[in-house]
């Protein structure tokens, strides 16, 4: 008799069918216990702890029993396949989004208008702002001592390019970029001192937005690593980034704004783990890799709870690390001399290398056949190449723990920060980092899965610049800047005119002197009647600008 099941009971028997494939009976469960580990020191490698288990077969039961029911749906992705690489950065800054910002921007700028700051303003649009995005990253390919260096003319250090896409009032609009409402940042201030004060107020929304998008479109694979990162600054500025080990995609990240009265009892380092690898962003079966500075035995165990694999060095000091010194590992031990102890889940190891490495994990044997290629002394006393055993926990390691520092390496290659009065300025030029470097993650994936060659990381950000500021890629003004020359006001072909008809009063002559003086000429740069000798009065013009 056939039975009918819907999908979510099918994938409840597939599971409970897995599951008590891979779990081991229950009676060799029961034989590791605290009892198993009288002694809480470090043994060899060849041995077993009395009344204990082969390490080897702890941990790949330990490994297959949290992976039963690790296997999650994974969240519905975005079928993407965008047309230009500027679709792709703009996964990060939405539409109505970036209106927002241009809305918060323009109140932002009446309010310094009101109380006497004098400059030139209209109020900016989405492509306005897109263009601002576009001019900061043309910055990062091509550097100058000063901003203002960009816009000089008649200047060794002008820049020809960058003028033909925006003149120098995109600097103005850049230093009234504002994310938040204005008013309501004034609300927040009044809150200071107190509980309800949110310091990233006035980054929240442009904070949210990259937050999400980030682990919106790119679901990542297996290997996370969790890390610190610095952006530069007088007084710095710290980010906890969660990030693709094997290809540097920032998954998440957040922004340390120092102790925090509601912080939980676990401690700082605990609670930026678990709010970067919450499930409802992630779902289950991750393995992530932390530092010395998160990895404690608690955090792990809670991992392993939510169905998340960790794996991490841990300081000899850590709380819940075993401490025995029998048995233990010296200065003289040689390179590849192992030592291991399971609690539970837990795995330690300690190698010896160049010097003692210590990794807990919840996800590795203690001890497997992997090897590693060491200069080591032979007995005569020369040095020569050898293969040495290595734990797989410290091969994984060293492996997947490079995901930050390889996101912190594509940031810094094309990077967008320069040296701004506000902090939320510069921490809005990092967001702008991470999502060019995002971007160019996602084509160079997008084109591996196509089979096609995808583009250098200059030459992403080369066409992306080029579609933000809405120009082409040769180089070539769109339209030449007049020159400040002498043009006759009426051409000699125009019949139709007096000879009388073409003169008007020289505008220099008028202001300085107060004579009226009618030239035939103006300047083709300035477009004002001007006599002949004029040169005083465009350089007059130009520095008013």
């Amino acid at each position: 008799m056939r039975r009918l099941v819907n999908v979510d009971q099918a994938l409840q028997l597939f599971f409970d069918l897995e599951e008590a494939e891979d779990i081991e009976p229950e009676s060799e469960s029961e034989s590791e216990s605290d009892d198993d580990i009288e002694d809480p020191s470090f043994v060899l490698e060849e041995g077993r702890e009395e009344g204990g288990e082969d390490p080897q077969r702890s941990a790949t039961r330990i490994s297959k029993k949290g992976s039963g029911r690790m296997l999650t749906l994974l969240p519905q992705q975005v079928d993407f396949n965008p047309g230009r690489v500027a679709d792709l950065f703009l996964l990060f800054f939405a539409t109505d989004t970036i209106k927002t910002y241009c809305s918060n921007t323009n109140k932002n700028a009446a309010k310094n208008k009101d109380i006497g700051k004098k400059y030139k303003w209209a109020d900016i649009k989405s492509n306005d702002l897109y263009k601002i995005f576009g001019i900061l990253l043309y910055m990062s390919l091509v550097s100058l001592p000063s901003i203002k260096d960009f816009w000089k003319h008649n200047h060794i250090l002008s820049e020809p390019t960058i003028n033909s896409y925006a003149q120098r009032q995109i600097l103005v609009h850049f230093l009234n970029v504002h994310l938040s409402d204005p008013e309501e940042d004034l609300e927040n201030d009044r809150k200071k001192g107190t509980p309800g004060h949110d310091k990233l107020f006035i980054i929240k929304p442009l904070y949210e937005d990259i937050r999400t998008a980030c682990q919106a479109y790119y679901h990542p694979k297996r290997e996370l690593a969790v890390d610190e990162r610095m952006v530069p600054t007088k007084w710095g500025l710290k980010l906890f980034v969660l990030a693709k080990s094997s290809i540097g995609y920032t998954i998440g990240f957040d922004l340390y704004t120092g102790k925090k009265a509601t912080c939980s009892e676990h401690g700082l380092s605990d609670d930026v783990v678990m709010n970067l690898g919450q499930p409802s962003n992630l779902c289950t079966g991750y393995h992530i890799y932390v530092d010395n500075f998160y990895t404690s035995p608690k955090l792990f165990m809670e991992l392993s709870k939510l169905k998340f694999g960790a794996c991490g060095t841990y300081r000899e000091n850590q709380k819940g690390c075993p401490r025995g010194r029998s048995n233990a590992l010296t200065k003289k031990s040689e390179r590849g001399t192992l030592r291991w102890i399971c609690e539970g889940q837990l795995v330690f190891v300690k190698w010896m290398d160049t010097r003692e490495v210590s990794v807990c994990s919840t996800i590795h044997p203690a001890v497997s056949e992997e090897t590693v290629r060491r200069k080591v002394k032979d007995r005569d006393r020369h040095w020569a190449v050898r293969n040495i055993p290595c734990p797989a926990a410290i091969m994984a390691y060293n492996k997947h723990m490079g995901g930050a520092d390889l996101s912190d390496q594509l940031i810094q290659y094309y990077s967008a920060h320069r040296k701004t009065a506000r902090w939320y300025k510069t921490v809005l030029l990092h967001f702008l980092d991470i999502a060019t470097t995002n971007a160019y993650i996602l084509h160079r994936e997008l084109s591996n899965a196509k089979e096609v060659q995808p583009m250098s990381h200059k030459d992403f950000v080369v066409e992306l610049v080029c579609q933000l500021c809405d120009t082409d890629a040769t180089g070539v003004p769109q339209t030449r800047r007049a020159e400040h020359i002498p043009v006759p006001i009426v051409l000699a072909t125009d019949s139709s005119q007096k000879a009388t008809k073409g003169r008007l009063k020289c505008v220099s002559c008028q202001q300085k002197e107060n004579k009226r003086k009618d030239t035939p000429w103006k300047c083709q740069a300035c477009d004002v009647p001007l006599c002949v000798v004029f040169e005083i009065y465009s350089l007059d013009l130009l520095y008013k600008q």
